[in-house]
């Protein structure tokens, strides 16, 4: 039997070992998961393309058994790289912590945002979405969670008092992100 694979993808200015990261590979590994975080190319002036060639590289060839996390700009890059997908490729699941659809007004997220997202296609590789937004994060706000219910079917899931769900808003465990890839994947 294929192992389960969890892909966790960091935002801008972000790293493997930082926010609830390890603490996330650490429980899913436990769960028998083989857990990648990589770190993504030149994280302080993020560039799309770099960025889908790391994604790309790291999955090798995607699978129903494979998972997909991410956080703030990693989300917009994992449904990127689903658009980019061969017809008939399915995904297990797909969970966007402080996702957005726009660049924020941050001309360092505008390749991300050169073209429409193809909401259709995304959901033709995958069928399981859940988004994780919480009601004081200060740069993404709630309605990109109602964006991705309306566009992706996505389970729209808002935690109180959580910030951007950073180290810096004292998030360093995040058990609901636990908790949906667990039921994605039984």
């Amino acid at each position: 039997m294929q192992k389960k694979r969890a892909i966790v993808v960091h935002g801008w200015e972000g790293k493997p070992q930082s926010n609830w990261f390890p603490w996330l590979r650490e429980e899913l590994e436990k769960r028998d998961f083989k857990v990648f975080v990589p770190l993504m190319p030149n994280s302080n002036h993020p560039k799309a393309d770099a960025w889908l060639n790391c994604l790309s590289q790291v999955v090798g060839m995607p699978d129903e058994e494979t998972f997909f996390i991410g956080h703030s700009l990693g989300c917009i890059t994992i449904l990127r790289y689903i658009e980019s997908l061969k017809k008939n490729i399915k995904i297990g699941g797909v969970i966007l912590v402080a996702g957005f659809t726009t660049d924020l007004g941050y001309d360092d997220l505008s390749t991300f945002f050169k073209k429409s997202i193809n909401w259709k296609k995304i959901k033709s590789h995958c069928k399981k979405f859940v988004s994780i937004h919480s009601d004081d994060d200060r740069w993404v706000s709630l309605h990109y969670g109602e964006i991705f219910a309306e566009n992706l079917g996505a389970e729209e899931i808002v935690k109180h008092g959580m910030g951007h769900f950073n180290e810096d808003s004292g998030v360093t465990k995040l058990s609901i992100v636990l908790d949906s890839i667990l039921k994605f994947s039984k």
